[in-house]
């Protein structure tokens, strides 16, 4: 019941919040204008992303056992990718770009923020011997920043769809607060749940045709806690081929965002550069609408749960 609660809570606060978000954004012009690349044909107001933040913050202060400093670390780290973000989004409703090196270093430093705080990834467990693995320090702190600082980008990367961003980490929240629950991981759990309200209370709004966006600012943020939840969660007490669990749960994005970088690198383009080569783009190419190329990727992203599931039971 605490769960239900929690994510009520959450979805409540989203959806009362966004409306007047909606306003203040059409108030001080902060909409984002329909180019050759995006697929909306009129101006559409941001700043769901500080409802997101602010649900998502609100609820966890509400329902959380103790405010401890791990909890004021990832706070701290969610207010500094949130910042950097709407500073981004802001620059690209007057149409201009916002340098690369700041936004890198903000979301690097957030990542070293949740690091430091102890979300780490500290090794695995070897499903024959049963022995735990403990990795040198050095590849710890790698792993651990990389692993954070590369789920805040992806799905960043995926949002190019109405609902789909939204959608695919919803289904990856679900997925995550399944596997905290069957692990024991109460924190984890809460925060899954209560990042799925988020989540569900911003796509009423964003479900196409889309009302509101949530911008890199609100993609980021909510790819920076999913980061955290998985390294926090899912990558504990995991054995070798158990850590394909929270990969899984995330893999619309992540596989799609690796064949993306691979695919810019060969090319000997920027991997910043937003271009048409994530998925949404190649299957809007191929023929498909709008709302079935969010329905394909959503339906690929609860399989891809599932089967993270499935190994999770397997306890292989």
């Amino acid at each position: 019941m605490n769960y239900l609660f929690a994510f009520l809570c959450a979805f409540i606060i989203v959806y009362f919040l966004i409306p007047q978000l909606k306003k203040i954004a059409i108030k001080i012009d902060f909409v984002d204008r329909p180019t050759t690349r995006k697929m909306h044909k009129k101006p559409i107001p941001h700043l769901a992303s500080v409802g997101i933040f602010l649900g998502f913050v609100i609820t966890y202060s509400i329902f959380t056992r103790e405010i401890d400093g791990k909890s004021l670390a990832l706070l701290i780290g969610s207010l500094m990718i949130l910042s950097i973000g709407i500073v981004d989004d802001w620059y690209k409703t007057k149409q201009k770009e916002f340098p690369v090196l700041p936004k890198f270093i903000i979301q690097v430093g957030a990542a070293i923020l949740a690091y430091q705080s102890g979300v780490v990834f500290y090794g695995f467990t070897n499903p024959i011997t049963h022995e735990h693995i403990l990795l040198p320090v050095l590849l710890q702190f790698l792993l651990s920043v990389i692993w954070i600082f590369g789920v805040t980008t992806v799905i960043n990367f995926i949002d190019g769809l109405d609902g789909l961003a939204g959608g695919i980490s919803a289904i990856s929240a679900i997925t995550l607060f399944i596997v905290a629950l069957a692990k024991g991981q109460l924190n984890s759990a809460l925060m899954s749940i209560i990042l799925t309200g988020v989540l569900v209370g911003y796509l009423r709004y964003n479900k196409q045709p889309a009302q509101i966006f949530m911008g890199d600012a609100g993609a980021t943020f909510i790819g920076y806690i999913l980061g955290v939840i998985a390294l926090d969660g899912a990558f504990k007490q995991a054995t070798l081929l158990s850590l394909l669990i929270p990969i899984l749960a995330l893999g619309v994005p992540i596989f799609d965002n690796i064949f993306v970088v691979i695919k810019r690198l060969l090319e000997g383009k920027p991997i910043y550069k937003a271009d048409r080569s994530q998925i949404h783009y190649r299957l809007l190419s191929s023929g498909l609408k709008p709302k079935q190329v969010v329905t394909f990727l959503y339906i690929v992203s609860v399989s891809l749960g599932l089967f993270s599931i499935v190994i999770l039971l397997l306890k292989i």
